[in-house]
C-alpha cells in the first residue's frame, strides 16, 4: 500500500506541476508583434525579485504580479493599450500616440498578421 502511496503522491504532483507551466505560459506572437512592441510603452524588467512590468512613459508605474500571472497581466495591459492607439486600415496598421497622433504605419502582408491583431488586440 505504501508503494502505491508514493506513485500516486508523484504523479499528482507531477500532474499539477505541468497543469501550472501550461497556464502561465504566455500567448504565441506573430511576427507582426515585433514590430508593434517597439511602439508599446509597456515591457517586462527581470529583477532579483522576479518580473516586473514597467511603463516607458510613466517611471513610477511598477506592477509585479506573481509569476503564473505575469505574462497574462503583461498581456492584458498591452490589449487595452492596442485597443486605443491602434487602427486597421485597408491591410495597413495604423499606431497612434496618447495624443492621437500618427507614430508609425505598419502593413499587414499575411491573414497571420490580421488574425493575431485581430484576436490579441481585439481591433
Amino acid at each position: 500500500m505504501k508503494k502505491y502511496l508514493v506513485v500516486a503522491l508523484g504523479l499528482a504532483f507531477a500532474f499539477l506541476a505541468i497543469t501550472a507551466l501550461i497556464e502561465a505560459k504566455p500567448t504565441t506572437k506573430a511576427p507582426i508583434y515585433s514590430s508593434i512592441q517597439n511602439y508599446s510603452p509597456y515591457y517586462i524588467e527581470k529583477r532579483f525579485g522576479g518580473l516586473e512590468i514597467r511603463n516607458k512613459e510613466d517611471k513610477e508605474f511598477m506592477e509585479k504580479p506573481n509569476n503564473m500571472q505575469v505574462f497574462h497581466h503583461f498581456e492584458s495591459l498591452e490589449k487595452a493599450w492596442g485597443q486605443k492607439h491602434l487602427k486597421i486600415i485597408g491591410d495597413e496598421l495604423i499606431i497612434n500616440d496618447n495624443n492621437n497622433t500618427l507614430i508609425k504605419k505598419l502593413p499587414i502582408s499575411t491573414s497571420v498578421d490580421k488574425n493575431f491583431i485581430h484576436t490579441y488586440f481585439g481591433i
